[in-house]
């Protein structure tokens, strides 16, 4: 059973700090949903206001359509998975993933028929008698899934689960946990700061700067068409330039940059409408890498500049070149 998640008007204050500001925000039943932002943008403080570890200072949270105010985390339908994994060391991988059912009453059998079933959920048949410390970092997170999964949870909260892997693990554990999410078919919240698990991963993304939601959308929609300047620089890779509009025709706008024309689509707001812009706007431009290429010459005709080439990183599969001073 899957549940839906909403915040609505939700601030949570520190005395005077606001971690998060007036967060509005529905979470389907079954999505895969992350909130993506750097250190400090408030987003394990909302997973904390759904959790139940922490009250919303304004604003309500339902799950299921049910109010939670009040309501305390061992109450509500939700199962959290910390940054820390806290798994119990002198326990057995069975143990550790049964002890909440242990905590409820259940009994042995049926903790054990439950602990297998999920073993095999995630693809760690025949590890239940082991220990803890004789387990990889991957194998230990995906015994800390199965534990938050034990008592059938309608929503499953993961807060940075996988930072403390390394890369070629972030990324094995990124394809494991989308797929186990789609067997089970229960709600996921991420948090994470590295956009490659929240892209990869979730069926939508909310993007979080300064307690603040700038935008929700598809992976697609905050990567091709991000509604303000941070989801553009900080989803992805972005070449930035100021300009003055010269001439706004069909969502398309002519923009002057340093005494050189360049010509592009005109960004949408959050509610997916045109920003407004207008001849004489001072305004910023956007451009992928993926979208520049390089070729010699010096004339610069529209959506094409002059430049020298400063340095040249050099990359397994690619390799990123930087550009100094547009020679118009």
């Amino acid at each position: 059973m899957s549940a839906d998640v909403e915040l609505q008007g939700v601030s949570i204050a520190f005395g005077d700090f606001y971690a998060a500001k007036n967060v509005n925000v529905k979470i389907e039943a079954g999505e895969f949903f992350s909130f993506l932002g750097p250190s400090g943008c408030g987003k394990t403080t909302l997973l904390r206001a759904v959790s139940g570890f922490l009250e919303p200072s304004e604003g309500k949270v339902l799950i299921g359509g049910q109010n939670m105010s009040g309501i305390g985390p061992n109450k509500r339908p939700t199962s959290l998975i910390f940054q820390n994994l806290a798994l119990f060391p002198l326990m057995s991988v069975a143990d550790n993933i049964a002890f909440s059912l242990e905590v409820r009453g259940v009994s042995k059998q049926a903790r054990r028929k439950r602990a297998d079933e999920l073993l095999d959920l995630v693809a760690l048949n025949g590890q239940g008698d082991k220990k803890v410390h004789e387990l990889s970092g991957g194998q230990k997170q995906r015994v800390a899934i199965a534990r938050a999964l034990a008592v059938e949870p309608e929503v499953l909260l993961l807060d940075e689960p996988l930072s403390a892997l390394d890369l070629k693990l972030r990324q094995k554990m990124r394809t494991e946990l989308r797929a186990i999410q789609q067997r089970v078919g229960i709600t996921f919240i991420y948090i994470t700061h590295d956009q490659g698990e929240a892209l990869t991963m979730s069926d939508r993304v909310g993007v979080m700067n300064d307690g603040q939601l700038e935008q929700v959308g598809s992976c697609y929609e905050v990567y091709q068409t991000p509604s303000t300047p941070f989801v553009a620089t900080f989803v992805g890779e972005n070449n930035a330039f100021s300009g003055k509009v010269e001439k706004v025709s069909k969502g398309i706008a002519q923009v002057n940059v340093d005494g050189t024309s360049f010509s592009g689509s005109i960004g949408k707001t959050t509610v997916g409408d045109p920003h407004p812009v207008g001849v004489g706007d001072d305004v910023m431009i956007f451009v992928r890498p993926e979208s520049l290429s390089l070729a010699k010459g010096t004339k610069a005709p529209k959506n094409k500049f002059s430049a020298d080439i400063e340095t040249i990183e050099l990359f397994c599969q690619a390799a990123r070149w930087h550009l100094t001073e547009v020679l118009v």
